[in-house]
């Protein structure tokens, strides 16, 4: 536990945090990747150059720095990078290099300003938030080597099948190359996968989340295909290249974005290749209970998927929302709404405000929810999501 001194000299600085915490997480990953180019291979470096991983870390210390006297305050926050942290099987040596570096990049972006008492009082909270994440990553560990089909860092998959879903998302099946089951996993989880890409001269590692319910012999990844700029180097590389056949590293289920057991109606809205971990969530439900609905929000119904696989669960709604329909796209057969996502839907179907909401996609998509279900007074204990950057990106 940190000293009162420590405690007092790490609150002090989190208001130059707010200001400073990207530039200092901008200069720590270039010092990471410089003198530790190896770990290149477990970050997504099209994040890196959107600047979202920056931004996600510098929140994450600010955070610290504003709760250090109350890390049951972080409580969330630490479940969700530990889980990321473990289905990337991130090893406890990292964690001094990783201090190593952030000390750095703190002096020399302060300057002057990072006094010694300063880093002195950074580098033992640091070793602190070190020691709760390697114990609860430990715990994660040691917890999933004992569930079906268990293992510890990555296992060979063998894919059995490739199936395009849309013009953008293809999924794929995965099995145990080694004939052992696939391992089982909570509705909602993801796991990371590891390629080699020729050319390149990195192994990228990348989460995707896994799209189909949880009593399967397989996996399914449903994957899109990012083709803006820049282009989702494992994405694209998994649709051109990967096929059935093909071998691939595949790491534990993790993730605590997941369904909870509650009496309440539920209510899913997905926005693109957000209906992955939503739609595996959607079959765990559906075996319990039938007040369900389920709102897709897609471009159109070329980009729309798995529509047959919910209506194959009969007692529950699935809702169409098409932003840009197709002319061959007909209001009240194809879909049911058109523009975006908006209070008048949930009003007109009726939803109620105990409802428990589960929603994910695009960051402008997710921002847009959250405040629709903020200003309809929906509480948030009923409000779920998943969001990989500062949650403040999205109350703007």
């Amino acid at each position: 536990m940190a000293s009162t001194k420590t405690i007092e000299i790490i609150k002090s600085t989190a208001p130059v945090l707010e200001v400073h915490g990207e530039a200092i997480t901008k200069v720590f990953y270039e010092l990471l990747f410089e003198k530790h180019p190896n770990l290149r291979d477990i970050f997504n470096m099209v994040n890196q150059k959107k600047g979202r991983q920056q931004r996600a870390l510098a929140n994450a210390v600010f955070q610290y720095a504003v709760h250090i006297e109350k890390l049951e305050m972080l409580g969330n926050a630490v479940e969700t990078i530990a889980q990321k942290h473990a289905s990337l099987s991130i090893p406890k040596e990292a964690y001094p290099i990783v201090g190593e570096n952030l000390l750095l990049a703190i002096k020399k972006v302060l300057g002057d300003a990072a006094t010694p008492q300063i880093i002195d009082a950074w580098a033992e909270a640091y070793e602190d938030l070190a020691v709760i994440f390697v114990s609860r990553e430990e715990e994660l560990y040691s917890s999933r080597e004992k569930t079906t089909g268990g293992y510890r860092g990555m296992k060979e998959f063998i894919v059995t099948r490739k199936v395009m879903e849309s013009n953008a998302i293809t999924s794929f099946y995965l099995k145990r190359k080694d004939g052992e089951p696939v391992p089982s996993f909570i509705a909602g989880q993801y796991v990371a996968v590891s390629i080699e890409i020729p050319g390149t001269g990195h192994v990228h590692t990348r989460n995707y989340s896994l799209s189909d319910s949880n009593d399967k012999d397989y996996l399914r990844l449903s994957i899109k295909q990012e083709k803006g700029n820049p282009k989702g180097i494992v994405s694209n590389y998994m649709h051109s290249t990967i096929n059935v056949d093909s071998v691939l590293q595949v790491g534990m289920p993790s993730g605590d974005f997941v369904l909870k057991r509650t009496e309440n109606p539920i209510v899913f809205i997905s926005g693109g290749v957000g209906i992955t971990p939503l739609l595996s969530m959607f079959k765990e439900a559906s075996k319990n209970q039938d007040n369900i609905t389920f709102i897709q929000c897609a471009l159109n119904s070329d980009n729309q998927v798995f529509d047959s696989e919910i209506n194959e669960l009969s007692n529950n709604k699935l809702v169409k929302v098409f932003n840009l329909p197709l002319p061959s796209d007909v209001l009240g057969e194809n879909y049911d709404y058109q523009g975006f996502f908006r209070a008048e839907i949930l009003n007109e179907l009726k939803i109620s405000n105990n409802s428990d909401f589960y929603f994910c996609g695009p960051t402008p998509f997710m921002a847009s929810t959250l405040k629709i279900l903020d200003d309809l007074g929906v509480q948030n204990e009923n409000i779920n999501y998943e969001f990989f950057g500062p949650a403040e990106e999205l109350n703007k």
